[in-house]
């Protein structure tokens, strides 16, 4: 691996962290001033819940003290109709009238008594935490647990038929749904005017540099500034103006053909790129676009953070190309008053990158016009993480470095369709698998969730990815320059260190040993312990939050650890809930006051045998007749004291 000029060797980081994984053994990890301040009086010792044990069996576990309403599953009405869900009878037009598939990240977008709909900003500062908008990413589809008659999962991708596959399009996207909290728990509203869903057949605008480019361009869209549809919708973000960003992640499994049969042999290898092979599912067969040997231009409309305002259901969402192309896990905001705007995302597969946006035009609280605009121009820029602790912000500019004709870009477009491509060609660094990526308003430092990476090489590892075969995942921790709350996301300079190894700190193997901060193997619990970290959420007050994806390898469920990020007790984790069999947790959001967390339980059930006609269980219905549902939890304490306290 080549190194930058002014950085030192990797050599000379792994002598200075002393014991460390990287060094093959999991010690203590490495402090950064200001995101880890032992000086604060409050040290966030504040989660007193009881820790749950691992276990894996069919249902979902909570600490004593807590209630989990289930408040929405895969073919829940959202809109009054009495027609009852029978999976075996659903077509595409009812579909689209119900909670879709696999709900992922989750928005809790509140509602002012008195704000006008056209007020998303007004909604937003009310912190109103009993009454609200959820919305809900809906990520992708599974025939073999969703209908009857497939036999195993590839018999459920290759011959899906036709009605199945109107009803996977009708149950991909997102959800918006009207939820209050009265007495009895929470509740949705069937009769709101806002409940709405957004599927892969959605009109939406694109908009930004790659607007109108001749490679977004097609039979049905020859301006290259529309589109039908979003897919993929793994994580997103919410704005202070009260929009909603949800990301389009694995889309390339949704379209089928050769890539070898395609022309244009850069359109070819970008399609190779995001796994678009002649095995994938057969939605091409009955849509037509979805066959890059019909359409070899449609996949380069897909891969983009998407922005669409909750609050008023007959806004178009609008693709935002300024934010880039590739597997989007989501784009989460740094917004403070006079500044520009900061967007922090991943890509979300091996060996790919950590990205930043930075806003042409500068965020105004009272501007609620012009706040609309921010994602549509500015800067992305690419992350490289020195080995000696030291990072730097690499920008994606047309002309700029290797960003030119010679290395086969065109334009700002071209820079953007291929962010992959472009940030690889400055030097950015390749991470393990760059998932969440979200900022702490308590200590305005920003975390990186690295799921794990199976291909990296002994030869191949650095400090900012120090496994080789990591298959237990990693969070990084950056701090821009400045101090706590005053910390300058724009700065092209940051300082980063790892917060914490998965894994479990007593492993036999000391290259699989996990570390947590500066705790000792035998301050973390023998349920406190996980792999694979996914998702990130902070409560109220500063807590992390984190969703796991991967622990069934391992022996015990997926699901929620939390962990103070400062003090003594820091990146030291409590395991707080746990997902039935087959099922990771997704998208965790709090209130504003920190009293309810919303998860979304994605694919429970799945496994190798698993069929809708024999699914290793049937949560959360428990009923021979229905099949395994995904099903989004609200989660509170039944004394109605803040969650984790």
């Amino acid at each position: 691996m080549s190194h930058h000029p002014k950085h030192p060797p990797r050599r000379t980081l792994l002598k200075a962290l002393g014991t460390t994984a990287a060094a093959g053994a999991a010690g203590k990890l490495m402090l950064l001033p200001g995101c880890s301040s032992e000086e604060k009086k409050n040290h966030r010792e504040n989660l007193s819940f009881t820790e749950i044990p691992h276990a894996l069996d069919s249902q979902h576990h909570l600490p004593e003290g807590y209630r989990a309403d289930l408040l929405l599953r895969w073919g829940d009405p959202i809109t009054e109709t009495d027609i009852p869900f029978h999976p075996e009878k659903l077509d595409s037009k009812s579909q689209q009238q119900r909670f879709g598939y696999n709900n992922d990240f989750i928005a809790f977008m509140p509602l002012a008594p008195n704000a006008p709909p056209n007020r998303g900003d007004m909604h937003a500062r009310s912190r109103n935490s009993t009454r609200g908008l959820l919305c809900v990413n809906h990520e992708y589809t599974q025939p073999h647990l969703m209908f009857p008659g497939y036999n195993d999962e590839f018999s459920a991708t290759r011959g899906v038929s036709g009605a199945h596959v109107a009803v996977e399009q009708a149950a991909c996207g997102h959800s918006v749904v009207e939820i209050e909290r009265g007495p009895d728990g929470w509740q949705i509203h069937l009769d709101s005017p806002y409940n709405r869903r957004i599927t892969a057949a959605t009109a939406m605008e694109i908009r930004g540099p790659a607007a109108g480019d001749r490679r977004l361009r097609t039979a049905e869209d020859p301006t290259g500034r529309r589109v039908l549809g979003t897919i993929g919708n793994c994580a997103g973000g919410k704005t202070p103006w009260g929009t909603v960003l949800i990301a389009e992640e694995g889309f390339g499994s949704a379209f089928q053909g050769d890539p070898e049969k395609i022309e244009d042999p850069r359109e070819a290898r970008n399609h190779h790129n995001f796994g678009i092979a002649p095995s994938n599912r057969n939605w091409g067969n009955y849509d037509r676009r979805f066959d890059i040997q019909v359409e070899p231009n449609e996949p380069n409309r897909f891969g983009w953070m998407v922005e669409y305002d909750p609050y008023n259901p007959a806004s178009r969402p609008r693709k935002l190309t300024a934010l880039g192309r590739f597997e989007h896990e989501g784009f989460t905001l740094v917004c403070k008053p006079g500044q520009a705007v900061v967007a922090y995302g991943g890509d979300d597969d091996e060996h790919q990158f950590v990205y930043r946006f930075i806003s042409r035009g500068i965020y105004r609280p009272e501007d609620n016009v012009g706040n609309r605009e921010l994602l549509t121009e500015g800067t992305l820029y690419a992350a490289r993480f020195a080995d000696n602790g030291q990072g730097e912000w690499l920008a994606l500019r047309y002309g700029q470095g290797p960003l030119t004709e010679e290395h086969g870009f065109r334009n700002q477009a071209d820079v953007l369709i291929d962010a992959r491509r472009a940030a690889a060609l400055l030097g950015a660094t390749p991470m393990d698998r760059p998932e969440d990526v979200e900022t702490n308003p308590h200590n305005d430092c920003t975390y990186v969730m690295l799921t794990k990476n199976k291909q990296r090489r002994k030869n191949d590892i650095d400090a900012a990815n120090p496994r080789a075969h990591n298959t237990r995942g990693h969070v990084l921790e950056i701090a821009p320059p400045g101090t706590s709350g005053n910390r300058d996301h724009t700065s092209d300079d940051f300082r980063w260190q790892l917060f914490l190894l998965g894994g479990d700190p007593n492993a036999g193997d000391p290259a699989e040993r996990g570390a947590y901060g500066q705790q000792s193997s035998d301050s973390i619990s023998p349920h406190g312990w996980f792999a694979n970290p996914d998702n990130v959420a902070f409560d109220p007050r500063g807590n992390m939050w984190i969703a796991t994806d991967g622990c069934e390898r391992f022996g015990f469920h997926d699901g929620l650890w939390a962990m103070a990020t400062e003090g003594p007790l820091r990146a030291a984790p409590k395991h707080f809930f746990g997902c039935p069999q087959g099922a990771e947790v997704c998208g965790p959001e709090f209130t504003p006051d920190g009293k309810t967390l919303f998860v979304s339980v994605q694919h429970p059930a799945q496994g190798r045998s698993s069929t809708y006609d024999n699914p290793l269980h049937r949560w959360p219905d428990n009923n021979p007749k229905l099949p395994p549902r995904p099903s989004v939890l609200a989660i509170y304490r039944v004394d109605g004291k803040t969650v984790g306290s």
